[in-house]
């Protein structure tokens, strides 16, 4: 494609060729990449709000009137705790996994129709690595996953040390 500039009458005419090809490639390039992530994105989305404790006073003394529901998943077991009881429930990470993913999501199951928790939604997960054994981010997002499933809508995602029922391991 080519584009002709003229100076005037009483000098040479300067020819101009644009080359837009590698524009063209350019663009179409970036449009697949962005179709791409946004069939991505809208497919595979997980809300979450911050969890865990708070530094302002006020806010500690409103959160310890009501029992808050904690899991904390580790290299070998996830342990699901409740504050002000301090009752923790250990499930082993051994053997086949979905035994455990069904233990887990058994467990979650009974303490939403418990007292507790029959009203509410919220949940707080967490992940630590322990003797250098790696917790897999696959593990925590299907932990927020079934916690979602049997009916906790406000899914939070915290570290350790900000849950509200922190196991001693």
């Amino acid at each position: 494609m080519g584009a002709s500039i003229g100076t005037g009458d009483d000098k040479k005419s300067v020819n101009v060729e644009l080359n837009i090809v590698p524009f063209i490639d350019l663009m179409s390039c970036l449009t697949a990449f962005l179709l791409v992530t946004a069939v991505w994105v809208s497919i595979e989305s997980l809300n979450i709000k911050p969890k865990g404790k708070s530094r302002d006073p006020q806010q500690i003394k409103e959160e310890n009137e009501e029992v808050k529901l904690s899991v904390l998943i580790t290299s070998t077991k996830i342990w699901i705790g409740q504050s002000r009881i301090n009752e923790f429930m250990p499930i082993e990470r051994t053997g086949d996994p979905e035994a455990y993913w069904t233990t887990y999501t058994q467990t979650l199951t009974e303490l939403k129709k418990s007292a507790f928790f029959v009203d509410r939604g919220d949940i707080e997960i967490a992940a630590e690595s322990l003797d250098n054994a790696v917790v897999v981010y696959q593990d925590v997002i299907r932990a927020m996953e079934i916690a979602e499933s049997v009916g906790f809508s406000d899914v939070g995602l915290t570290d350790k040390s900000g849950l509200s029922a922190p196991p001693q391991l």
